[in-house]
């Protein structure tokens, strides 16, 4: 440990010891917020500017065949600085958070404190088709993390303090501190009590107030909104928020069915870096805007210069009528998530937050400018692209609150609240009925991974079948005789014997009240062989299986201990008292996160 993180420590050794814990708590909500702010301030910052050197600028590379090169560049320099200096991996996404929270008790690993802002600021600096709010929510999670872990904080306090960094990471890049505390609230911490929202405003407030005081407005991502409310376009918005489900199914399973490809390819990190970077900059050489986060492309399509997207690209040779840009600004919607994804899976940093937001954008300029050509009415176009981001980011993140006040807190109005609900609503109930589970969240609910609402299975996802093992039963062998098992229970607690072969596979179990009236004749000591008197276990609980399956085999069996096996290997029992012990421990421990 270094002199000046010593000297950093000790004042808050002092506050840990002569305050309350509540008091502590809303200290280390300010340090977090602060913290956090700042990594997404210099985030943001060395993005914006690698992003102005090198690409647009004062155009000192002004070839557009640079806009194809150098996003390759910066997915192969992310997987190089990945490989030298975080050789077991970064981990990519909210998911990843997700995971520590409800498989490793909110333990995150200290590198991502820094690795993500490093990863991603290359990635997206050099035109990478991704987010930077992702890495930014995994940066602040981790810093919230290690923390508490530094402090000794339990379970609950390090959870909370994990999604007190993510709030203030998203408030920092977006300047929005309610959006930074819902989308906590949503996606990070379902279960929270009103108390928790303390920390998390104020961690918030301070991150976005980083950002505010210290970022530049052309960093920060912002709309000053122009249009205004009209009740008679009502059924469009609900229309709108029709097409932004569709949209949000299509995002989401694309990206997982883009990722299985380049799953099978894990292996061969740089030639899948290689191929996912050429493949990009094809992307990019038929459509610049997909070049880099997108957010000037939502400025340009709020603005109504959606003719400007056409720039640098071969399309602008066919002039600019408004059907093509219509057909271009379409295109985009759909290709962006093979952009996005082939960035991030291809070896990149980045998230899908931004790029949903793009999406969003472009969905809702293409309704509202159909309508318009069609002459069916006069929509305002710039309201239903900026309505759009919500729907879309509703839809792909399953967070409709944050996605309404996110769009609301950056337009710098409510004037589109009415709107904005309806759309993020109409798209969060399509995408919910085809899609139950988030883009972040459906791989890990598949594997049992995934922290819910209902507070058992959030328990049970916690307790894991390695800490509940007993090993304390004897065991016998198939071929040993009664009178070696009476031997073995005279010596024994346990009226359960497991009965394990020399190479240590279970061959069944032994029940002392089903051995009761034969034990007594002496007889046939040395006649009866234990392999005659075992039966089979009524299931075989595997040491990887998942609470909830254990859980289920002791309902199904009506046993009250079964044995665990490593594939074929006996390594012990798991009894229901052990499991309720445990259950119970962990109930006072995580309930009401604050």
């Amino acid at each position: 440990m270094s002199y000046s993180y010593k000297k950093t420590k000790i004042p808050l050794l002092w506050l840990r010891r002569h305050t309350s814990d509540r008091e502590f708590m809303l200290i280390s909500s300010v340090l977090i917020g602060l913290t956090a702010g700042l990594a997404a301030v210099v985030l943001k910052t060395m993005v914006h500017y690698i992003h102005v050197l090198l690409a647009y600028g004062n155009r000192l590379l002004d070839q557009p065949y640079w806009l194809v090169v150098f996003p390759m560049i910066g997915i192969l320099l992310t997987v190089l600085v990945v490989r030298l200096f975080f050789k077991r991996g970064i981990g990519r996404g909210t998911a990843n958070i997700l995971y520590s929270i409800s498989q490793k008790s909110s333990m995150v690993e200290r590198h991502k404190m820094y690795s993500h802002v490093v990863t991603s600021a290359i990635t997206a600096g050099f035109g990478g088709s991704a987010g930077l709010e992702s890495p930014i929510v995994v940066t602040g999670s981790a810093i919230g993390s290690n923390y508490g872990r530094e402090y000794h904080l339990n379970y609950r306090d390090r959870t909370l303090l994990l999604a007190s960094g993510a709030a203030a990471g998203i408030a920092a890049v977006f300047n929005a501190p309610i959006a930074g505390v819902l989308f906590a609230i949503e996606v990070l911490i379902t279960d929270i009590s009103i108390s928790a929202f303390i920390p998390l405003i104020i961690s918030a407030v301070v991150g976005a107030l980083c950002s505010k005081i210290i970022l530049q407005e052309d960093v920060l991502f912002y709309i000053g909104q122009r249009e205004i409310f009209a009740a008679e376009h009502v059924p469009f918005y609900v229309l709108l928020g029709i097409l932004c489900g569709m949209m949000s199914v299509y995002y989401t399973r694309m990206v997982l069915l883009i990722e299985e490809h380049f799953e099978a390819y894990e292996a061969k990190v740089y030639p899948r870096a290689l191929v996912g970077g050429m493949l990009l900059g094809l992307l990019i050489m038929l459509f610049p805007p997909l070049f880099g986060e997108g957010y000037d492309s939502i400025l340009l399509l709020e603005s109504e210069n959606a003719a400007q997207l056409l720039q640098d690209s071969w399309l602008a040779f066919f002039g600019t009528n408004e059907w093509l840009i219509l057909g271009f600004v379409g295109a985009l919607a759909l290709v962006k998530v093979f952009a996005t994804t082939i960035t991030i899976a291809s070896g990149g940093n980045g998230g899908n937050f931004a790029p949903s937001m793009f999406v969003g954008a472009c969905s809702g300029f293409f309704f509202a400018r159909i309508v318009n050509l069609l002459n069916i009415s006069n929509l305002p176009t710039s309201s239903f692209a900026m309505v759009g981001m919500a729907g879309i980011l509703s839809g792909v993140m399953h967070a409709p609150l944050t996605a309404v006040f996110l769009i609301a807190e950056i337009t710098g109005g409510y004037t589109l609240m009415i709107p904005l609900m309806v759309v993020a609503a109409s798209s969060y109930a399509m995408v919910k009925y085809f899609e139950p589970y988030s883009l972040d969240t459906k791989k890990l609910a598949q594997k049992g991974q995934l922290l819910t609402p209902n507070k058992d299975r959030t328990i049970l996802h916690i307790m894991k079948i390695s800490h509940l093992i007993e090993t304390e039963f004897q065991p016998i062998a198939p071929d040993a005789t009664l009178g070696e098992l009476v031997q073995l229970i005279a010596c024994s607690r346990r009226n359960l014997f497991p009965v394990v072969t020399a190479d240590k596979k279970l061959a069944g179990v032994l029940l002392l009240e089903n051995v009761r009236e034969i034990m007594f004749k002496t007889e046939k000591y040395n006649v009866v062989k234990v392999a005659e008197l075992m039966i089979k276990p009524p299931a075989i609980v595997q040491y990887d299986d998942s609470m909830a399956s254990v859980m289920k085999k002791f309902d199904e069996s009506g046993a009250w201990n079964l044995p665990v096996l490593r594939g074929e290997t006996y390594l012990g029992f798991v009894s229901k008292s052990s499991i309720f012990t445990k259950y119970r421990k962990l109930l006072i421990k995580t309930t009401n996160v604050a």
